[in-house]
């Protein structure tokens, strides 16, 4: 497992690499959600503070083993733009999107 500030950089890395900007981590929040009684998501969404973007103040991030073979890792990054008001609702947005994608 990486090291919690390598994560916390390669985090950053992805926000600027999506979004174009600057961040700095502000904390982390612990997110579980479900659907239809399944567990969908269970862990940390980290919490970023944007210098530079016109839109967002903040964006949230994380990382998730890749469904398929287990070992990469996939970085997710989300914007904190209504409606995303929250880590959690970050997670919602992502998997909601995610899954119409993938229909």
């Amino acid at each position: 497992m990486p090291d919690a500030a390598d994560y916390i950089q390669t985090l950053q890395d992805a926000i600027r690499k999506a979004h174009g900007c600057d961040s700095h981590h502000i904390g982390s929040m612990p997110v579980w959600e479900a659907f239809q009684g399944k567990t969908v998501w269970d862990g940390n969404v980290e919490i970023f503070e944007l210098t530079g973007h016109a839109s967002a103040k903040l964006a949230y991030a994380w990382g998730h083993a890749m469904r398929d073979t287990g070992n990469e890792v996939r970085i997710v990054t989300v914007l904190g733009v209504p409606p995303v008001v929250s880590p959690r609702k970050a997670v919602q947005v992502f998997i909601e999107a995610d899954a119409k994608k993938n229909a």
